[in-house]
């Protein structure tokens, strides 16, 4: 394992990013300010942003944007949250029907204030989305919904493309990383969405370089792979600030390349590998591209 490396020193070649700029940039972001819109990939400091609002994609934050827990490698504000804004589904809907996109990727901040944790608004996004933009694929990325299988039921019952819940790290990372979170509840929640849907396929993701091993990556991939998830993620964690958890390494495109291909190995339909990957990076060739691949 290579030394613990300061948040803010130098950033290998490969992590360097063109800033935004373009004309569908400027659209997305104009669209968000007017319709007083929340997106993850301004809230959590993407490295991703331009290319994706170049290319007119865009993902979108419900529940508002400030977090009940605090994660240490999230750049989302954590605090005490306003109340839900009933109109939200609708104008995520409008919007997302305006940019005329035909891959939607829906995620929210952690709502453990509601007793459902936001599911019956994620339920209602869906449903806005199926009436506004009926040729739009919906794709969730859910909190843990502190382990409420009738919240879970209630999201799965409004029928999304995918749902997605990430694990983040490995487990024994949990303590320092994601505090509030349980490794277990949030497997658990991949295994029960797929037992209450099989006909929607589950999708997670890690963060790379927050000081795990190669050999508890893969076990948490065999874990993964036992919960039938078929999508992966593997992206390098990148520390927002230097009072976020610190970046223990910057892991080289090479051995994300031999995390890819352990992972298709093991069984997964499709995994995005790579420094710059996040969650809802190239969701919708992620999704066209599995449809060609064998079932398993």
């Amino acid at each position: 394992m290579d030394a613990m490396t300061s948040p803010h020193s130098r950033k290998p070649d490969w992590l360097k990013v063109r800033l935004p700029q373009g004309p569908q940039w400027a659209r997305i972001d104009r669209l968000h300010r007017e319709q007083g819109l929340h997106s993850v990939c301004r809230s959590a400091a993407c490295p991703n942003l331009g290319e994706c609002w170049d290319r007119g994609t865009a993902t979108f934050m419900i529940l508002g944007n400030t977090c009940t827990r605090s994660c240490a490698f999230c750049n989302v504000q954590g605090g005490t949250p306003q109340p839900l804004d009933e109109g939200e589904p609708q104008k995520v809907a409008r919007a997302v029907a305006t940019l005329q996109l035909k891959h939607a990727v829906i995620t929210s901040v952690t709502r453990d204030d509601q007793p459902d944790g936001g599911a019956e608004q994620f339920a209602a996004l869906v449903r806005a989305l199926r009436l506004e933009a009926p040729s739009c694929r919906v794709e969730l990325l859910i909190p843990d919904l502190l382990g409420n299988p009738e919240a879970l039921e209630t999201i799965l019952n409004a029928g999304p493309d995918i749902l997605g819940h990430n694990l983040e790290t490995v487990p024994r990372l949990y303590p320092q990383v994601r505090q509030g979170a349980d490794f277990n509840r949030s497997l658990l929640l991949l295994r029960d969405a797929q037992r209450l849907a099989p006909h929607i396929p589950t999708k997670s993701g890690l963060m790379l370089g927050l000081g795990e091993s190669y050999v508890e990556i893969i076990e948490v991939l065999h874990q993964l792979r036992a919960m039938e998830v078929s999508f992966l993620t593997l992206g390098q964690y990148l520390a927002p600030s230097r009072s976020h958890h610190p970046v223990h390494r910057y892991v080289p495109p090479e051995e994300f390349e031999d995390l890819r291909q352990d992972a298709l190995k093991l069984g997964f339909v499709h995994v995005e590998s790579g420094p710059l990957v996040r969650s809802s990076y190239h969701a919708e060739q992620q999704f066209k591209e599995s449809h060609h691949a064998p079932k398993l």
